[in-house]
């Protein structure tokens, strides 16, 4: 290595087939299990998301405090984001009546604000710069905002648009497929295609999380969503200790 420069590591996970499997089942996961909590509970909306929020909190505040990248807070503080996520856009686009497309354009146009301030702020949005507690905080709003907007855009594509949850799950595994071909047969900027990903894995996981768990007359299978839950967090756990986790590294000056 040039001896001017010096590899630091990040605090969120290197970028592998792994990463994006854990990242799908954890977003359906947040889907179920949001449910689970607000609507299979009768806990409602607001008070699911009031549960999720001190819940995400709290495992954000876990994961900035850890000295190096531990698996387990990681991905916990990601299904955090993605069940209070789930309810809080719930909340917004029904308790609230803004509505899917209303709910969508708001939470898209907060998440590239989002992007755009830390790009200002710190020079990079790349995920392997992600080391320091203010990029840290950075990156976990955006991932609460990208989380958020994924759940208003599952809803949106299945319901509105009238793809149904199995449909709806063709289109962005599709658009998924599409980055995945980008990034092997072209050269656009790394950064740009791991969010445009990252953020596409939400709405999928929120269709299929639906798919999962909505009655069969609405297109569904109809199964438990705690049972669907429970599931989940099974194969989680089993991609966490089965396989190895790395941080990314960022090579500086």
């Amino acid at each position: 290595m040039d001896p001017g420069k010096q590899e630091i590591l990040s605090k969120v996970p290197e970028v592998t087939l792994v990463f994006w499997v854990i990242k799908i089942l954890a977003t359906t996961l947040g889907e179920t299990g949001g449910d689970a909590v607000s609507m299979s509970m009768d806990l409602g909306y607001l008070l699911g998301t009031g549960i999720f929020s001190v819940i995400f909190i709290v495992a954000v505040i876990v994961q900035i405090s850890a000295r190096q990248f531990h698996p387990v807070v990681y991905w916990v503080t990601i299904i955090a984001t993605t069940t209070v996520g789930t309810t809080l856009a719930d909340f917004a686009d029904r308790s609230l009546g803004i509505g899917y497309a209303g709910g969508t354009t708001i939470l898209f146009t907060l998440l590239m604000a989002s992007l755009f301030i830390w790009y200002r702020t710190l020079g990079s949005i790349a995920v392997d710069t992600v080391s320091s507690p203010k990029s840290e905080m950075f990156y976990w709003v955006t991932i609460m905002f990208s989380q958020t907007l994924g759940t208003a855009l599952g809803d949106w594509t299945a319901d509105s648009a009238g793809l149904g949850y199995s449909g709806a799950a063709i289109v962005f595994g599709t658009m998924l497929a599409i980055l995945a071909a980008a990034y092997y047969r072209t050269k656009i900027s790394r950064t740009a295609l791991f969010w445009a990903a990252f953020i596409l894995t939400r709405p999928l996981g929120a269709v299929v999380g639906d798919f999962l768990d909505k009655p069969i007359s609405a297109g569904g299978l109809n199964l438990s969503r705690y049972t669907a839950s429970i599931v989940l967090v099974a194969l989680i756990s089993a991609c966490i200790f089965m396989f190895s986790h790395k941080p990314a590294k960022h090579i500086s000056a």
